[in-house]
């Protein structure tokens, strides 16, 4: 049953076309589900189909599955599948004439599902829709590119139709020798009439006889291989059509920053290649129509390889280059469509390709909409093939949408949430094929807007959509709500992406997005499966403030990524964390000691923390008003940590201008018209106690949570909170963190015991930020 185990993930994958070619109606899928581990025991390889003497092993095989579909409907609960089992047990009596037939039946089910299987890629546990598999990885961990897709199959296919060729030659060749024997024949009758059992006679009737019967074998084995070779190419086409799919799937994700191969070359071959297939496959049908006239299941061999031609002409159309998917109307875009057959399209005519924006409920129906709800400009491109690249590409340079119609919105559904494509359609003719093809394809969901300021939210939606549909959906499905653990992989994905750094969000900077977009500061539980929903996403403000999550954390990225990239990439940046959490961090560091983090209350902000004195004479944590992306366009970060005084040392210990040297600016040289240099200098007031977190008391050491320290570590700590995710841990923050009891001691007071606080989360994340940091030192 190990067959149908595999088989059985992947039927929800199938067309219809290609269940009912796979399972016919003399031998439905009720009858290899329920009969599955007694039809893969028996060796339907051993017969020999043309071996009549074998019939009766095959009516015993079929009076056995006879008698077990017939116990099965009797212990069935279900009294309509108990029914509907009844029903096919009497059907299979169609075989009881021709029980071989059973026999050749079932055998090629197994055959055609053992290859469906290899062509998705079961073997290496890549089901349909997933990330193509890529070679094994190199020394240094890249994946190598893998092989040539669908290579070994359609070589198998060329070979196929040469053995069907070389059969149709040997046909010729007997049928010439046949009409030589007979003509020799009618010869020597009129020679020997007196004497019909003249031994030249009887030896040339033997000949004929002999002839004729191998005439026979050959012309059925042609059919029987043509048979064979269109359901291969079936199989074939079809694992090259989910393969085309999962280039589009990927294509989609890349949108979050997810690894996206391009390179179409592969999947280009393999179209021409199985369009060369079904030309000679057609051909080869010609002409046996030819030869023996219209033989049984001819028509059906013709409508199989013209619905084949079909599809493969129809799914060869792809967006290779997208438009922006957030499109602003009045303003130009531009986007590439490639057809992968353009080589044998026929000469003559161009080729003309339109294009329109559809609705998503167009956009389900699947065919050209008579309504326009958008106007176009640019709308139109030619087909044009280049010959150093071999692609067929129309490209629409300087598309711009004049205007847009809106459909009627639900609720507090907003603008930007409303989602279009756009539609290419063309007509065009094959190399080959008498009539014309109408082909379409559409274009990732795009979200579309009339000012800049929706742009954010427009992003939004889109991003959602990218990161939470599912393959195959129905245009433009999404679900409501996800588990934040996949919210986790976005966001960090997105981040990495966006700001063009391979170092991602760790647990840390994740549980505190967590604790935010949740409203839950003081929970220290893992987030993981908790559902975060759309609205909590990008449509309800944060508590507090006046904007969304997505439109702080996409502050946040858009000020890495033009102002600190290098800051962040070399670990310099704490990231998300809240000031709450900042005592335990810096409860005991000397006056001056700093820290960066990103602001929590102004999108897209900077802020620095430090230790400072506080008016009794001890010390309070100090946050330092946030650099905005226009504050450090007039002066960088690193000239504004060297100009402000009240700060000395990057946590944990290091002297600022030994640590951001690299990012000062060189002062100007003299002016040569005579005028005097100047520059901006920052500072800040120590006294203004705006700024400035509750004094550290000095005897009560805090969490990373703001916590009382005996309050959340000890026994009663769960050591799920921080659980690492795949990837999300970055040079600075090692997996193992370090147990070796307390990373620093008070000078005001004697550390606690390891067995009194369990103090090896907040170890890792400091020691390992004072390990990177004095890397960058040296």
């Amino acid at each position: 049953m190990a067959l149908w185990a595999q088989m059985t993930p992947q039927l929800q994958f199938l067309s219809t076309q290609i269940l009912n070619e796979l399972y016919p109606d003399t031998f439905p899928l009720d009858v290899r589900h329920y009969l599955a581990s007694w039809i893969e025991e028996q060796k339907w390889e051993n017969f020999d189909v043309d071996n009549m003497e074998q019939e009766p092993q095959a009516r015993r095989l079929l009076d056995q599955m006879v008698h077990l579909l017939q116990e099965v409907a009797q212990h069935n609960p279900n009294v309509v599948e108990r029914v509907k089992l009844q029903h096919i047990s009497r059907n299979l009596s169609v075989f009881q004439q021709q029980p071989m037939q059973l026999v050749r039946t079932v055998r090629d089910i197994l055959r055609k599902e053992r290859h469906l299987l290899t062509q998705v890629g079961m073997q290496s546990n890549f089901p349909p829709f997933q990330q193509i598999p890529q070679g094994p990885p190199a020394t240094n961990g890249t994946p190598q590119p893998a092989r040539e897709d669908g290579k070994t199959d359609v070589d198998n296919l060329v070979l196929k139709v040469l053995e069907i060729q070389n059969c149709r030659q040997t046909l010729h060749q007997l049928q010439e020798d046949l009409n030589w024997e007979k003509q020799e024949m009618e010869s020597m009758q009129g020679q020997n009439e007196l004497d019909p059992q003249h031994s030249d006679l009887v030896t040339r009737q033997n000949r004929i006889q002999q002839l004729e019967f191998n005439y026979s074998v050959c012309a059925k084995k042609r059919m029987q291989l043509l048979q064979e070779a269109v359901c291969a190419l079936e199989l074939c086409q079809a694992s090259l059509i989910l393969r085309i799919k999962s280039w589009r799937w990927e294509q989609h994700r890349a949108t979050i920053g997810l690894h996206f191969d391009d390179n179409l070359g592969p999947l280009q071959t393999w179209c021409e290649q199985l369009l060369g297939v079904n030309s000679n496959l057609r051909q080869e049908l010609m002409l046996v129509k030819r030869d023996h006239g219209v033989v049984e299941q001819f028509h059906t061999l013709q409508e199989s390889l013209a619905h084949v031609l079909q599809t493969l002409i129809q799914n060869s159309l792809v967006v290779d280059k997208q438009p922006p998917q957030v499109i602003k109307t009045q303003s130009k875009f531009s986007t590439t469509v490639r057809y992968l057959l353009g080589e044998k399209m026929a000469p003559g005519k161009p080729v003309l390709l339109k294009a329109q924006i559809i609705t998503e409920a167009q956009a389900r129906q699947g065919v050209v909409p008579n309504e326009n709800v958008g106007e176009l400009i640019n709308s139109t491109a030619i087909l044009e093939h280049n010959t150093a690249s071999k692609s067929t590409c129309a490209t629409f340079r300087n598309m711009s949408i004049r205007k847009i119609k809106r459909a009627d919105r639900k609720g507090s559904e907003s603008v930007t949430e409303e989602k279009f494509a756009l539609l290419f359609t063309t007509e065009l003719t094959i190399t080959g094929c008498e009539s014309p093809y109408t082909i379409q394809t559409i274009s990732l969901p795009v979200v579309v807007i009339v000012h800049g300021s929706q742009e954010i939210n427009a992003m939004a939606t889109i991003i959602w959509d990218c990161a939470f549909s599912e393959p195959d959906r129905v245009p433009f499905v999404v679900p409501e709500r996800v588990p934040w653990k996949k919210m986790c992989e976005a966001l960090s994905s997105k981040f990495m992406s966006e700001v063009q750094t391979q170092r991602c969000l760790d647990r840390y900077n994740l549980h505190f997005l967590a604790q935010k977009i949740f409203d839950q500061p003081d929970i220290n539980e893992d987030f993981s499966n908790m559902p975060v929903s759309w609205a909590q996403f990008n449509k309800e403000v944060l508590p507090g403030r006046n904007f969304t999550f997505w439109q702080w954390f996409e502050g946040v990225m858009d000020l890495t990524k033009k102002c600190l990239r290098d800051y962040w990439s070399e670990g310099l940046i704490f990231g998300f964390i809240g000031k709450q959490h900042l005592h335990v961090i810096l409860q005991n560091k000397p006056n001056g000691t700093f820290l960066l983090r990103f602001s929590d209350s102004e999108i897209g902000g900077i802020t620095i923390a430090y230790v400072g004195p506080s008016d009794n004479g001890g010390r309070k944590i100090q946050n330092i008003q946030p650099f905005t992306k226009k504050d450090l366009d007039s002066a960088g970060l690193g000239d504004r940590i060297r100009d402000i005084n009240c700060i000395t040392h990057v946590y944990p210990d290091l002297p600022k201008n030994e640590v951001f040297k690299k990012f000062f600016t060189v002062p100007s040289p003299p002016n040569p018209d005579g005028y005097l240099p100047f520059k901006l200098t920052t500072v800040v007031n120590p006294g203004d106690q705006r700024s400035s977190t509750a004094n550290i008391p000095p005897d009560t050491p805090m969490d990373m949570f703001g916590q009382p320290m005996p309050t959340v570590y000890g026994p009663n700590m769960n050591p799920a909170i921080f659980s690492p995710l795949p990837q999300s841990t970055p040079p600075y923050m090692p997996e193992q963190m370090s147990g070796q009891g307390p990373l620093y001691q008070s000078p005001m007071q004697q550390a606690p015991s390891s067995e009194e606080i369990d103090m090896e989360a907040l170890e890792g994340i400091l020691s390992s930020f004072c390990q990177n940091t004095n890397k960058d030192l040296n």
